[in-house]
């Protein structure tokens, strides 16, 4: 549910109150937004991983849409920042970034858990960052491209040591491998030596690595329906706290879970990825610039243009807005701290 939004009132506007006893107008705060503009200023959004993957081709397409529902217009650029599995991104927005909404990062729920994780790469507190929203909602896969004597569900990696590509160590292809292998038992090995999904996609089809995770449905749809479809590249096995049957009957990886404290690990881990495609800005702006800006981003997702270009795209809008984003990123940081010690330390924390 969407919060209201708290309109802070100006240094005159609380002493008149302090002093009369009168109620600050809101019609004070709406003057102030209606003041904001973008007009002749350019907005970068700085996508965490390299060109030719999902969070890339999402970034790309809601580049050429947001501008238009910002006051004045402005120009929106997307700009590939890859680095530590997409935490190089977020640390520039956190900490270099101006608080005028004019830089924008787009990465992974996973990498906004990184601080709670324990990665002191990761330098920025997740919950004070300005969420715009999320451009999707999403489940994700893992999968084994398939050659002779390949894995051909998850119970087979289970006694047959399986080669993952992954990106760096903040990556969603890199903690869920780590999940699998050390929560459930699989065997598996994770080279975490690749820029992105498209790197990894082309190592998977040069035999260099046999398999790989942090395969959303959006992106399959978009970049390896057809490898799906015939069968060169095997789904075997989903994460996220929905289960989905678009590519067939396979199975989650709470089916695997024995335990209640197995099943907790699996929430903190996973639950995230209800936001797959989350757009932030800078810690401390002004509130009713963010105001402007997130409704600016819902606008976004209803653009009839937008969702044409998203369905050329073949990928997936189901938003979810920054004050959703905000509140269940401050729900994990509340999660026990015993489930958080041992969720750091199946990612090898």
């Amino acid at each position: 549910m969407t919060h209201p939004i708290r309109l802070r009132a100006t240094f005159g506007a609380l002493a008149l109150t302090l002093l009369s006893g009168a109620i600050t107008s809101p019609s004070l705060a709406q003057d102030h937004a209606q003041d904001i503009t973008f007009k002749g200023r350019t907005v970068a959004i700085n996508i965490g991983y390299g060109p030719g993957g999902g969070y890339d081709t999402y970034g790309r397409a809601f580049a050429l849409h947001f501008g238009s529902h910002l006051p004045g217009n402005p120009t929106v650029v997307p700009r590939n920042m890859p680095g530590g599995g997409g935490i190089k991104a977020f640390n520039y927005i956190y900490n270099a970034a101006p608080k005028d909404g004019t830089e924008l990062g787009l990465s992974s729920s996973s990498v906004a858990m990184e601080p709670m994780m324990g990665n002191k790469e990761a330098k920025f507190d997740a919950s004070k960052f300005g969420w715009l929203g999320s451009m999707d909602q999403d489940v994700s896969f893992c999968g084994v491209w398939q050659r002779p004597g390949a894995p051909k569900s998850f119970k087979e990696i289970l006694d047959h040591e399986t080669i993952f590509g992954s990106a760096g160590v903040g990556a969603i292809s890199y903690q869920h491998p780590l999940i699998l292998k050390n929560l459930l038992g699989a065997k598996i090995k994770v080279i975490s030596a690749f820029a992105g999904t498209r790197d990894i996609s082309l190592a998977m089809q040069r035999g260099e690595v046999a398999a790989t995770c942090a395969l959303f449905t959006s992106s399959i749809k978009a970049q390896y329906i057809n490898d799906v479809n015939d069968g060169r590249l095997k789904l075997i096995i989903q994460m996220g706290p929905k289960r989905s049957n678009v590519f067939g009957d396979i199975p989650s990886v709470y089916d695997f879970a024995t335990t209640n404290e197995q099943k907790k690990i699996l929430a903190l881990n996973f639950d995230q990825i209800l936001l797959a495609r989350p757009i932030a800005a800078p810690p401390g702006m002004d509130p009713e610039r963010l105001a402007v800006m997130r409704k600016a981003f819902m606008d976004t997702m209803k653009d009839p243009a937008f969702l044409a270009d998203a369905k050329k795209y073949n990928i997936d809008i189901d938003p979810a807005t920054g004050e959703q984003a905000e509140k269940m990123l401050k729900d994990f940081a509340n999660y026990p701290p015993a489930i958080i010690a041992k969720a750091k330390k199946i990612i090898g924390r």
